[in-house]
């Protein structure tokens, strides 16, 4: 469901609105009749990378509606873009009101035991983890006595498995046009689950959930309204002190200085493969070469992850990758490994790497596309004269080949097209003068 919301304080508008759409239909289609014409092309929230976890990590910034009476708040989310379901610590908000289904239509509350969400989660958009312990219909809400949905969730962080409580929430977004967001939003509707704060302790500071961007149908693609759903854009900034942006919908979309550029002109494209133990996302890489040099890696599936860091190889892969990247690189001093690396450069004092002329590391994918990672994108700086290649090893069994980290993705925009199974990439957005950073993000009142 998607409410067309305008800031601030419409309440009363929005109440009478809610009702109205109560009477007309609960079906989408009904809805959008009573929308349309859509005013704008696309959704947008903001970016931020978090270095004070066990590894840096990326969030979004949700805006949640509680209840029609109360203000909606802004919460920190995880991006999890391998996550079924979307989770955070909702309990709280339970508490803050009273729930009373027959005068709460569209309001964040809790489900039954019997709800056929409780069952449709249960069975197929599970969190499936060995440390899981199976799920019973103990749990009761405080004051009602009323049993209440309990589904597991593993935590990205440290894996640790843990039992939540299923929720349906309220999230909005600001639309956008691509340049700018604007005052109006629009909200989507979908189950969550609600979590102890247990489950936030490896989390960084200010940030209480996991938003799902899988392919699930109980992740946020899925349950945005047409035209923003199953389409998704991911930038994500190198910097701690800059916002990245995230897209929902088609498009277009620009960044600065270049407001006329839309991004998608600037994409290569590959197929999304479909992995029947994941709702993550796969491609088809062919083969690595670097400064001429080729290793074929077409038998192995590639993964990617925005909770790894750094791409992570299996071992026979890797060991390729850091000979190919040591011949291309002869002549350049080498530094001591700094853990989790095993493959690092120095330069001399006064002199930068980043001056140096480094090879690019080029993924074949399949269709023929090239992903070219530039040395912003594999050489990460450790110390003020070492840099290392931000390759990991993931031993001899790991379970897939290749799993595509976030530093690997800095800087480049990402196009998740579910609805045609489609990967855009655009290489590093530095060689366009450009960066994840340049999102214009001065609110404009439409």
């Amino acid at each position: 469901m998607v409410l067309l919301i305008k800031h601030p304080n419409m309440v009363p508008h929005l109440l009478i609105i809610v009702l109205l759409l109560a009477f007309i239909s609960h079906e989408p289609k009904a809805i959008a009749q009573f929308l349309e014409p859509y005013p704008y092309t696309s959704q947008v929230a903001p970016l931020r990378k978090h270095a004070d976890a066990a590894t840096p990590l990326y969030t979004i910034q949700m805006e949640i509606a509680i209840w029609v009476y109360i203000p909606a708040v802004y919460k920190n989310f995880i991006i999890d873009i391998d996550a079924p379901f979307t989770w955070h610590d909702c309990t709280l908000d339970w508490n803050s009101w009273i729930y009373e289904s027959s005068n709460c239509f569209g309001c964040t509350h809790p489900i039954s035991c019997e709800d056929y969400a409780c069952t449709d989660v249960r069975t197929s958009y599970s969190y499936e983890s060995p440390s899981c312990l199976p799920v019973t219909n103990t749990s009761t809400l405080p004051g009602s006595g009323d049993c209440i949905c309990p589904v597991n969730v593993v935590n990205p962080v440290n894996k640790t498995c843990g039992q939540t409580l299923l929720n349906y929430d309220t999230f909005t977004f600001r639309a956008s046009d691509g340049k700018n967001p604007f005052l109006d939003s629009y909200a989507s509707n979908g189950n969550a689950a609600c979590a102890p704060s247990s489950m936030f302790e490896s989390f960084p500071a200010n940030v209480s959930g996991v938003m799902a961007f899988s392919s699930s149908r109980k992740a946020l693609p899925a349950l945005l309204f047409q035209p923003f759903n199953n389409t998704f854009a991911l930038c994500l900034p190198s910097s701690l002190s800059a916002r990245g942006v995230m897209f929902f919908g088609s498009g277009p979309y620009y960044l600065l200085p270049k407001s006329d550029v839309d991004l998608k002109s600037l994409l290569s494209y590959t197929p999304l493969l479909k992995n029947t133990n994941s709702f993550g996302y796969f491609i088809g890489v062919k083969s690595i070469t670097v400064k001429g040099r080729s290793i074929d890696v077409s038998k192995s599936t590639t993964k990617l992850s925005t909770i790894d860091s750094y791409t992570i190889l299996r071992a026979d892969i890797y060991k390729q990758v850091v000979r190919m990247f040591s011949v291309a690189t002869l002549g350049i001093l080498r530094a001591r490994p700094v853990a989790p690396f095993a493959f690092c450069l120095k330069n001399r004092i006064g002199h930068s790497l980043s001056n140096l002329k480094m090879p690019d590391i080029v993924l074949k994918l399949r269709g023929g596309k090239k992903w070219r990672i530039s040395s912003s994108n594999s050489l990460q700086q450790v110390r003020k004269d070492v840099a290392c290649l931000a390759f990991v090893n993931g031993g001899a069994t790991s379970e897939y080949g290749i799993v595509i980290g976030t530093f690997q993705m800095e800087n480049n925009f990402l196009l998740f097209d579910l609805e045609n199974s489609t990967f855009g990439f655009s290489s590093s957005l530095l060689s366009h003068k450009t960066s994840c950073s340049n999102f214009n993000f001065t609110t404009l009142n439409h």
